[in-house]
């Protein structure tokens, strides 16, 4: 009698995936590099928030003899011209730069995913049409489009986020439409479509989901040049129209003649933009290889 031979059958045990989020959170918090551009963002955010209970003074309150005195235990940052309290200031001044930025980046996300989404699911004359629209914008540099939409419009935050908004809606339409152009040959676009799936359901239901990542990381790295445009406008004279109001871009126009003299009044806000747009820049850059396995390390 022969005995059959055994065969042994080894089941390698790998660790379910959680989905395409969750693993994409799991790459994001092993990347060292974005936890620090994400701890960056959250303190301005907190401080912003908590901005009334961390300080003793207002935003607005000074006195002309208490102008102009350096770093020291009463005023961490020291204070400026008006005697008003430098470390006060760019806390409250963290609401308006980061609400601000944030917003015109979601209002250009928003107007930059209709144009893009038209664009890439129609094709034909009315994708030659919106491009030609969005070339044409994309030719004028997006601070000088900015700059032209608030002298036109007049001073205020809505403003300012409406022109910076307008400034980045066609980035977000140019790379939408490339999204969807390069997914509408895929297998299950052309699965959906043989099954009579409309092509409003087509677009809604299967493209889009699958082209929003990059979007999403654009935003986020569009973030960090807002934070900058809106210091910029501010530095202009084009910031909020009140003068009272403590915005970094602002801040920085008063203090610029004393940079000699007091240099810190310079020093501070400027690190202040610095630290909050290379948050966002590391933080848009570990989204990226978090949400493309090829790009992880």
């Amino acid at each position: 009698m022969t005995s059959q031979p055994t065969t042994v059958v080894v089941v390698s045990r790998s660790r379910a995936s959680g989905g395409l989020w969750h693993d994409a959170f799991r790459r994001l918090m092993r990347n060292k590099p974005a936890l620090f551009g994400l701890v960056c963002i959250a303190i301005f955010v907190a401080g912003a928030v908590l901005a009334p209970w961390i300080t003793q003074y207002g935003p607005t309150t000074g006195s002309l003899a208490d102008g102009r005195q350096g770093p020291s235990l009463a005023h961490i940052m020291g204070t400026d011209l008006l005697g008003r309290d430098q470390f006060t200031r760019i806390l409250y001044g963290a609401q308006i730069s980061l609400t601000v930025g944030v917003i015109s980046v979601f209002f250009g996300l928003v107007g930059g995913t209709i144009v893009g989404a038209v664009a890439g699911a129609a094709g034909g004359r009315v994708d030659a049409v919106l491009m030609r629209i969005i070339d044409v914008l994309l030719a004028v540099p997006g601070i000088l489009l900015a700059i032209g939409i608030v002298a036109w419009l007049g001073h205020g935050e809505v403003q300012i986020m409406l022109a910076i908004g307008i400034s980045y809606s066609p980035i977000f339409a140019r790379l939408l439409r490339g999204s969807l152009l390069a997914l509408r040959e895929s297998d299950y676009v052309i699965a959906a479509r043989s099954m009579g799936a409309s092509p409003l359901r087509v677009l809604v239901r299967h493209m889009l989901p699958n082209a929003l990542t990059p979007l999403i990381v654009q935003a986020t790295l569009a973030a960090a040049t807002a934070i900058i445009d809106v210091a910029g406008l501010g530095f202009l004279g084009l910031g909020p129209g009140d003068p009272r109001v403590a915005e970094w871009g602002e801040m920085l126009t008063d203090s610029a003649r004393f940079l000699q003299s007091a240099p810190y009044l310079v020093f501070f806000p400027g690190a202040a933009i610095v630290i909050s747009a290379i948050g966002f820049n590391l933080l848009g850059d570990g989204l990226r290889e978090a949400l493309d396995p090829r790009l992880k390390r």
